[in-house]
């Protein structure tokens, strides 16, 4: 990771530096004050072009989010219209063109000779211009890109203009994928002696109880000097901050590889990194010429050891570890495709919380930030890099430019992320069209081998279906495309686990995707089979897209398929769009041995309705004993415990005993006629009640009441606060069928940058100041107006006939 500073703080670096120290390196943020404009505009390339009348907006930024032009309740709510290119697929949001600019000058004390601007992702289709000249178009919108900037710039003192056209148009993607500079832009420099871009490879060779040993990796553009001249200087610094290793090493004795020039450390420290405890390291590199500093970076690295086995199955660090995992996208919900830092920090903080000890970046490579958290973390990584190859999914979408960009792609992908030891896979692909025939085999072939050739540290995966886009292709035509692999990637078929262990004893596997019904059916076998190293439902988190995908539905019709307007959240998550957990993962807590016991009841069905549930979705049942209006109507109630009997009692009465625990799937199913009170579940074990559930019915609405998961935030615009809003009665308890529209106020330093509730159909609510509360809760999402500018910001929210409620963030 390259220091990020302001270029107050170079400067003063700089001149407290010693004689001998030239100026090196800097990484400047560029996100604030680009001019933005939705739609197309010709010549806003120009140094010249007027872009006096375009809107101020501060990166990362997601015009897909914003509402639309002509609003009305038929066609068009919010962000969506049903005019959508993308319709179902991305959540009946509009994509199109966007234009953004920045001037920035350079002043006096710009002493540096080379300067690159650097993209961590831009969706999609990105043409870059610089004073007017055009530097590059990159096709894909979720890798990181650069440009060489140096022989564009003006004089110091003199207005730079950085233009890019953004054209997310037709018809591209599966899944919300936003539109426009989605992730961060920095202006990187350094001299002409520099450290490459993504140039330092930090490897771990070994551990053993008296340390351990890595291996540093760089390479160096040399310019005008030659390896006599230059040496480097690495200081690695421990978890603690205490100094683990410090040396300089001339180059011309040092050896080179494809990576660059590399030697090895040893290391005193036993701090490894691991999901329990994330140790992470800091190496500041220097190139010296002549013994002065010419360039300087610093790379976050963890020490582990990471093994696959179809014997043993996963170790870290020499330890079986189950993955876990879930899929999960890229969006941040109300954000949209805003890779704002505390948002990708709080999804990986949820699916710790949650249980969850691995992500699959479904299906593209993620932000830096988000990976960055989890490092931090403790959250292991499939690094993910395409959904197609050659063959379309989609008219528009990455089959247009695979066999001119995969390397370039796989590329950028693999240096940028190489160095996060949260990372533990590399996935080429997924549900791949040609997967398994002449033409699939042959692309295959060739990513692996160059992923390899990049990073030899870790597996090759893809995520491998059955042939519902082939039917009739017989399973065993996927022998030669998992040969290829270390880890072949199965998308629910724990069916062909055993089948294709006893024909292929070596094959190492995991679930690369599974349904949230099937959860502990998919659990045992990892549990079970030791070449079976996890599994990761789809999905771990709700997103934007795939609309009704999970849903649950009293009309007719098939388990497969994506619901019509208004539905615009696919549903199908362990943990919903706001953050909170639903009913399947109350399920995987059990599975997980997280919790004992939970208990579920189904929404009553009405007489002559049938419900059907996705192959990804879940029943209609809440944590709830609030049915009003049901009196004495049957519920259908649900405990998940892995005891073997389960009692009921309704207000103090024995409704029943049943058989749960693995016999019945974890589940003991029971028929209440509703009566409000009290309903306890007891989970009972060899004769004793080992744990207990408990459901009250609650009172009526009377309070509105928010929590902010934290109330002191930075003053940055990459810091958010996350404020719950929950409908309570007068006794504080969480009314959880409640419906109540609610007005949300703002004042001070801060501003709303998302809101709305978990339902995947309320379009109204969704980033509205007017909202609906969905299951009794929604979320307000608060920013700081602009960066360094300190105070309060108060939230209030008001619903009629309620207490309102309000909450004071600190920004400091």
């Amino acid at each position: 990771m390259s220091f990020k500073i302001s270029l107050i703080l170079l400067l003063l670096l700089g001149l407290g530096c010693q004689r001998n120290e030239q100026i090196t390196r800097s990484e400047l943020i560029f996100d604030e004050n680009w001019k933005f404009h939705r739609g197309d505009v010709e010549g806003a390339e120009l140094v010249n072009f007027s872009d006096q009348g375009w809107r101020i907006v501060d990166l990362p930024h997601d015009w897909s989010i914003e509402p639309l032009p002509g609003q009305d309740s038929e066609n068009v709510i919010g962000p969506f219209s049903k005019e959508s290119i993308g319709k179902t697929a991305t959540g009946y949001t509009i994509g199109g063109t966007g234009w953004y600019r920045k001037t920035f000058t350079l002043d006096s004390s710009n002493k540096y000779s080379k300067m690159l601007i650097n993209f961590d992702g831009v969706y999609m289709n990105a043409d870059v211009w610089i004073n007017g000249e055009f530097l590059g178009n990159h096709p894909y919108g979720y890798t990181a890109f650069q440009f060489d900037i140096t022989k564009f710039l003006n004089p110091a003192g003199e207005e730079n203009v950085l233009a890019v056209k953004v054209k997310n148009e037709g018809e591209n993607s599966r899944w919300y994928s936003g539109s426009g500079i989605c992730r961060h832009v920095s202006l990187i420099r350094k001299q002409a002696i520099h450290l490459k871009h993504n140039g330092v490879f930090i490897t771990t060779e070994s551990v053993s109880d008296k340390g351990s040993r890595v291996k540093i990796a760089s390479d160096i553009e040399l310019a005008d000097a030659t390896p006599d001249e230059v040496s480097l200087s690495v200081k690695v610094t421990d978890p603690l901050g205490n100094i683990a290793a410090d040396t300089e090493v001339d180059l011309n004795v040092l050896p080179q590889s494809k990576d660059g020039y590399y030697f090895s450390l040893s290391l005193p420290s036993k701090y490894l990194w691991s999901i329990e405890q994330p140790n992470l390291h800091t190496a500041e590199i220097t190139v010296l010429r002549n013994g002065k500093a010419v360039d300087r970076l610093t790379e976050t690295f963890g020490i582990r050891t990471i093994n696959f086995d179809a014997q043993t199955g996963f170790t870290l660090n020499g330890k079986t570890v189950l993955i876990k995992g879930g899929n999960m996208h890229h969006d941040n919900g109300f954000l949209g495709a805003a890779t704002i830092d505390r948002a990708e920090e709080r999804r990986v903080e949820l699916m710790k919380a949650n249980g969850f000890n691995a992500i699959r970046t479904a299906h593209n490579p993620p932000s830096k930030p988000f990976l960055d958290a989890c490092d931090r973390l403790g959250m292991l990584v499939m690094d993910e890099a395409f959904d197609q190859w050659v063959r379309p999914k989609n008219p528009q979408d990455y089959n247009l430019y695979f066999k001119d960009w995969w390397q370039k792609d796989l590329t950028s992908m693999i240096l940028r992320d190489r160095n996060h030891p949260s990372v533990i896979f590399w996935s080429i692909g997924n549900e791949i069209n040609e997967r398994a025939d002449s033409l699939g085999y042959a692309i295959r072939k060739q990513l692996v081998s160059f992923v390899h050739e990049l990073d030899s540290t870790r597996p090759v995966t893809e995520g491998i279906c059955s042939f519902w886009d082939h039917w009739g292709q017989e399973w065993k035509t996927t022998a030669p495309a998992f040969a290829e692999l270390d880890v072949g990637g199965y998308n629910y078929l724990n069916n062909q686990y055993e089948k294709d262990h006893e024909e292929y004893p070596e094959r190492i596997m995991a679930g690369t995707e599974s349904y949230a019904m099937e959860a502990y059916n998919f659990w045992k076998q990892v549990e079970k089979l030791p070449y079976v190293i996890g599994d990761f439902v789809w999905t771990a988190m709700d997103y934007l897209g795939e609309t009704g995908l999970g849903r649950a539905s009293l009309e007719s019709g098939p388990r497969v398929g994506l619901e019509p307007w208004p539905y615009f959240n696919a549903f199908c998550g362990d943990i919903d769009l706001c953050g909170f957990k639903k009913p399947q993962s109350y399920f995987r807590d059990v599975v997980w041995d997280i919790s004992p016991i939970e208990m579920m009841v189904h929404t009553p069905i009405p007489e002559g309705k049938k419900e059907t549930v996705s192959y990804w979705g879940w029943p209609d049942e809440l944590p709830s004993w609030n049915w009003e209006n049901y009196e004495d109507i049957s519920m259908d109630v649900r405990v998940f415990t892995k005891a073997p009997l389960v009692r009921l009692e309704l207000n103090g009465k024995v409704i029943g005993k049943k058989e749960a625990g693995e016999k019945n799937g974890l589940i003991a199913h029971f028929k209440v006629p509703y009566k409000a009170g009290k309903l306890k579940a007891v989970a009972i074990k060899d004769g004793e009640e080992v744990a207990a559930k408990v459901l009250k019915t609650t009172g009526v609405p009377s309070k509105v009441r928010l929590t902010a998961d934290r109330t002191k935030i930075k003053a940055n615009r990459n810091d958010l606060s996350y404020v719950k809003v929950e409908i309570t009665d007068a006794d504080g308890n969480l009314i959880p069928n409640a419906v109540i529209p609610l007005t949300f106020f703002v004042e001070g330093v801060g501003e709303i940058a998302g809101s709305g509730s978990a339902s995947p159909t309320d379009m109204e609510s969704f980033n509205s100041r007017n909202c609906k509360t969905f299951q009794g809760k929604a979320l307000v999402i608060l920013r700081p107006l602009m960066e360094k500018k300190i105070g309060d910001v108060t939230l209030s929210a008001q619903a009629p006939g309620l207490e309102s409620d309000s909450i004071v963030v600190s920004i400091q």
